[in-house]
């Protein structure tokens, strides 16, 4: 593995943590609720694809179980619709994928270590 791309998916890995902590112990109605949350979580999550561009194409073709597309998707639907974010979307994102996402990305710095 490159070290710019340890680099990057150590960044992925760091946000995730990030957005798992944010969204521990709260409910969908906080994201209406609470704009630093809100605010947090959309930040969190657009660090984590735009990591995900900055990982190489050689190494993402060896991660293919990795959804590198959708992950880079959603972060430029966030950067550049800010101002019309599905919060279901992001919410399911955090509770739903980001669980199942960071054990993979770990595995991948452990075994390319």
């Amino acid at each position: 593995m490159q070290a710019e791309d340890r680099v990057r998916l150590l960044h992925m890995i760091e946000a995730m943590e990030a957005a798992l902590g944010f969204v521990a112990g709260r409910q969908r109605a906080d994201l209406d609720s609470d704009p630093m949350l809100l605010f947090a979580l959309v930040r969190a999550i657009e660090v984590v694809g735009e990591a995900a561009t900055k990982v190489s194409e050689e190494f993402r073709s060896k991660a293919p179980d990795i959804p590198w597309g959708p992950i880079v998707s959603m972060r430029n639907r966030l950067i550049h619709a800010y101002f019309d974010i599905d919060r279901d979307i992001l919410w399911k994102t955090a509770i739903d994928e980001l669980p199942t996402l960071l054990p993979r990305l770990q595995a991948l710095i452990k075994s390319e270590g």
